[in-house]
């Protein structure tokens, strides 16, 4: 492939280092790419032998042997044993450059041969329209994004194409000689060398035009790809709306940069886990923790929440703010329901394998947020701030002293029955609840 940067760094094309993962997602494509060829191509025999068997003869019914039947028919069997291929496994580079040369031989070998089926000199061949099939069969290897088959494709369309013509003067040049008279070219099986070379150099253009623009192709190609696996990367370490929000931002981010929403924010938190932290070795701690946020993180993105962060064995997750959400205080409260159930058949899991049980915590606020992007210009990540996000995960802390599970404040609560949730269970308020931290008794309602 060392032509192929050589080629870019002459068009100014900047090189991508591609990973493995991307690598690989590419050749599939390309694969993919072998298969449309091949049925493009056994489409052009079936069309041109349907034309062929429909079309009146006009050749002499006596002629010997008729070869266009036999040479379609070969072309046809070339073209399914390599779609054939294609299907089953990936072609390696000397056959795709084999099949390639094949193909211009075959077509090259149905234009000779009309000679003898029309009974007429080499020469007549050469105004044979199906020299545009070359054309044809070159722009068929763009289809791959890889410019040394355009180019192989090209070269072989020229080197046949001057072999016919060197076939049709070596045979005609006593009876028909070469002329520089276009009319007599036209009307009469001569050879106009200016005619010849027009049509090679026109193969030749073409072909460096597809191939220039294959190496620019495969250029944005790569950078698609690169970017759409980085992209891929950022949803595992952001929330999907985040990493689209920071792969579509037309300019440069920059911290400072937030909106105000109306939001509900989520705390989840793991009990005992200072003391598990302590007792268990670090693979099983870090196993329970994956097992842990492998069970509740998807129920969160399920019901419309983003996650923020994992705060070691806490789950911060907002609500409308990544996204707007005209239901978000709704969608976090039936988030919480769907939590708790969780959280019980994670806890008879266990149990039914001998391993203690463990409790967690939900604390629910709703309110307005700032939703920004934080840091500075090396290292910066969106997040949620403001009195919701520190409310939220103090109701967390209150679960312990209220004796439950889920806590949420009494506005969240009603804001969510005006937005069309329905509690699993019947409420329990508790008013004029002093919080720590927080500067005035607060009335709560217990989800579970």
């Amino acid at each position: 492939m060392g032509w192929f940067h050589n080629i870019r760094r002459l068009t100014g094309i900047a090189p991508i280092r591609l990973s493995a993962r991307v690598r690989q997602a590419i050749a599939a494509e390309q694969d993919r790419a072998e298969i449309a060829i091949g049925s493009v191509q056994l489409a052009i025999v079936v069309v041109f032998g349907i034309f062929y068997a429909a079309s009146p003869k006009t050749f002499a019914a006596d002629v010997p042997f008729a070869p266009v039947p036999y040479a379609l028919s070969a072309y046809a069997a070339f073209t399914l044993l390599r779609l054939g291929a294609a299907w089953r496994a990936r072609l390696p580079g000397w056959f795709l450059a084999v099949s390639i040369v094949v193909d211009m031989a075959l077509l090259m070998t149905l234009i000779w041969s009309f000679h003898i089926q029309y009974m007429q000199p080499p020469a007549f061949y050469l105004k044979a329209p199906t020299l545009l099939y070359v054309f044809i069969f070159i722009a068929l290897r763009t289809l791959r994004f890889e410019a040394r088959y355009v180019l192989l494709a090209g070269l072989a369309g020229m080197v046949g194409w001057l072999c016919l013509v060197a076939y049709a003067a070596a045979h005609d040049m006593n009876s028909m000689p070469v002329t520089r008279d276009y009319v007599r070219y036209m009307t009469s099986p001569s050879i106009l060398w200016g005619a010849e070379i027009d049509k090679i150099l026109s193969i030749a253009i073409v072909t460096l035009i597809l191939a220039l623009a294959q190496v620019r192709a495969r250029a944005m190609l790569e950078r698609g790809a690169a970017q759409g696996s980085a992209i891929l990367e950022l949803s595992r370490f952001f929330a999907p709306e985040i990493a689209k929000r920071i792969s579509d931002a037309e300019q440069a981010l920059v911290p400072g940069e937030g909106e105000m929403r109306a939001a509900a924010a989520l705390f989840v938190d793991l009990r005992g886990f200072s003391n598990l932290a302590r007792a268990l070795p670090p693979r099983d701690l870090v196993a329970l923790l994956s097992d842990y946020q492998a069970r509740f993180a998807p129920v969160i993105r399920a019901h419309g929440g983003s996650i923020d962060k994992f705060i070691g064995d806490g789950i911060l997750a907002s609500f409308g703010a990544a996204l707007p959400n005209p239901r978000a205080a709704a969608d976090a409260l039936a988030c919480v329901d769907a939590l708790l159930f969780e959280a019980q058949a994670w806890r008879t899991a266990r149990e039914a394998q001998g391993l203690p049980s463990l409790e967690v915590g939900f604390g629910v606020a709703a309110g307005t947020v700032l939703f920004a992007c934080v840091g500075d210009a090396d290292r910066l990540e969106y997040t949620v701030i403001g009195d919701v996000v520190n409310l939220a995960a103090r109701l967390e802390k209150q679960t312990k002293t209220e004796k439950c599970r889920a806590l949420a404040t009494r506005e969240t609560f009603e804001l969510a029955l005006t937005q069309d949730y329905r509690p699993t269970v019947e409420p329990r308020r508790i008013l004029g609840v002093a919080i720590p931290g927080i500067g005035q008794p607060v009335d709560l309602v217990v989800l579970g």
